[in-house]
């Protein structure tokens, strides 16, 4: 343990005691980094050089690998750097503590902005003094690197075991699905028992595995596919007809078009294990990962479809799905347009040929591709057709928040007549999607309205990108630090506001995501 003071300490003996703040920080449950074990190591430091503790600032089971999931660690920064904390020094017990950032810069930019501010920064078990000499900064850095290093290793040791228990036939989170069940069995593969929605293996070696469920809902699976196959019916027509019928999903929720193309697209329905579809590691962005890194194990749970019948909705799909070029779009969309005289996205998606989500993604927006065949909708036509695609899309954004968190073991309940979500039975979050408005000087404003009688604790608002067409980003409000029915946003909203700010709805996810205790021991340090 280092105990040599940098200068800032040793001025003259009348020198009243410097106050000091205390930063722990444990994402396990390992004796060694335990918050009561560092707090032993800081005060011992403390002690021996003269340093009153007077505030302890904790982020207990929170990952390293950013700031953003550390709430602790953001406000002793903003403490800092409002000038009046109360404190002349922070002590952290080493490097790793303070983070394991993927990037080194990012960790010495923390703790820059600390010392910017005359707080400066003191790593109580390390062997070096944090005393900006040059061999204090080059093993500041060496130690950095290590720390992030740590969990780039450790992720890939993780992801391989597994690969590895996916080969074997291992259910790898998430629910079951409609028509399907999980199955908790023993290190020998012996059944144990059925889990039911929101339940986890207690023990390490028990394993999870999908088996067939109730006779009638595996009968209402192959229904389905039937109906897409034999009758042509579409996603949409098979959600209508199963909730005419009173056939509720595994969630006891109506049927939609998406929580239907799911049961036709998903492997597991014949038997198939299929992992790595999407990677989020090191908590870094979401992306979708293209089929040759997925890794899959075939056959390997009884199936409950017959894999002709699936491969025939599969090519039903792709069909649906074929490749068109520009070409051939504004073709199409011509015509459309001589047929029916205008252009809505209504029409586009109603009519047999590509959906309008293709124009919006091919062109940037529908109104881009309206420009390229020289149609041009009226101003007031064009406001209806904004205010008829955000109706559109909110209960959709509401779906895949409710598929998402569902996939990640969370649970959320959903309030059909209100969209108001119960996350993990933890705190309540509504959607709101906010159109951009355009001002006659040229700018971008957008307003949030938000829904004072639902009072969830966090709004989730959509801003719309400028054309309208499709979810420029995504502001997560905590009722606690926004005051008003509605907020007024421009591009830049400065600190305040935009460090709400967020591209995706990862860090949402993040929030919701439920974890087995073997994987917070590994991954969460």
């Amino acid at each position: 343990m280092a105990h040599n003071m940098p200068s800032l300490f040793s001025d003259s003996a009348d020198t009243a005691p410097l106050r000091a703040a205390a930063y722990v920080r444990m994402s396990t449950e390992h004796q060694q980094y335990s918050t009561e074990n560092q707090m032993d190591v800081i005060q011992e430091y403390a002690d021996k050089h003269g340093l009153t503790i007077v505030r302890t600032y904790s982020d207990d089971g929170k990952s390293g690998l950013g700031i953003a999931w550390r709430g602790s660690l953001q406000q002793m920064i903003a403490d800092v750097q409002a000038g009046h904390c109360g404190y002349d020094v922070i002590l952290v017990y080493d490097v790793s503590r303070w983070g394991r950032f993927q990037d080194g810069d990012e960790s010495g930019y923390y703790e820059f902005q600390c010392r910017k501010a005359g707080v400066h920064v003191h790593y109580c078990a390390e062997q070096f003094t944090n005393d900006g000499s040059p061999m204090s900064n080059m093993m500041k850095s060496f130690k950095r690197g290590m720390a992030g290093e740590y969990s780039r290793e450790l992720s890939v040791k993780v992801f391989k075991g597994q690969c590895t228990l996916i080969e074997k036939g291992v259910r790898q989170g998430g629910p079951a699905g409609f028509g399907l069940r999980r199955a908790l069995i023993d290190e020998h593969r012996q059944f144990k028992s059925l889990l039911t929605i929101g339940e986890h293996k207690s023990i390490q070696t028990d394993r999870v595995i999908l088996v067939p469920g109730p006779d009638a809902e595996t009968a209402i699976v192959r229904q389905m596919y039937r109906w897409f196959v034999d009758d042509g019916l579409t996603e949409a027509q098979i959600a209508e007809r199963l909730n005419g019928r009173g056939i509720l999903t595994d969630f006891e929720r109506p049927w939609r078009r998406s929580t239907v193309h799911q049961v036709l697209t998903n492997e597991k329905y014949i038997g198939n294990n299929v992992y790595n579809r999407m990677s989020f590691k090191l908590k870094q962005r979401r992306i979708k990962n293209p089929p040759e890194m997925y890794i899959r194990a075939d056959g390997v749970f009884e199936a409950i479809v017959d894999p002709v019948l699936f491969v025939q909705a599969r090519e039903i799909i792709e069909r649906r799905c074929r490749r068109y070029s520009d070409e051939q779009l504004l073709a199409f969309l011509k015509e459309v347009w001589q047929r029916y005289g205008r252009l809505t996205a209504l029409i586009i998606d109603e009519h047999d040929g590509p959906s309008s989500t293709i124009y919006r993604s091919r062109f940037g927006s529908l109104v881009r591709a309206y420009q390229m065949i020289g149609y041009v909708p009226g101003y007031d036509y064009a406001f209806l057709e904004v205010n008829k695609h955000l109706r559109a899309l909110h209960p959709q954004v509401i779906e895949h928040i409710v598929t998402e968190i569902d996939s990640l073991g969370g649970t959320i309940v959903r309030d059909e007549d209100t969209d108001l979500l119960e996350v993990n039975g933890e705190f309540t979050a509504s959607l709101v999607i906010s159109r951009c408005k355009h001002t006659d000087a040229g700018s971008r404003r957008w307003v949030i309205r938000f829904d004072t009688a639902l009072n969830p604790d966090i709004t989730i608002a959509a801003r719309m990108d400028p054309e309208n067409q499709g979810i420029q980003d995504y502001y997560l409000l905590p009722a606690t630090d926004i005051c008003g029915e509605k907020l007024k946003l421009a591009e830049e909203n400065g600190l305040y506001f935009d460090a709400y700010r967020f591209e995706s709805l990862d860090y949402l996810f993040y929030l919701a995501r439920r974890a087995s205790l073997l994987e917070v021991l590994t991954h969460g340090i």
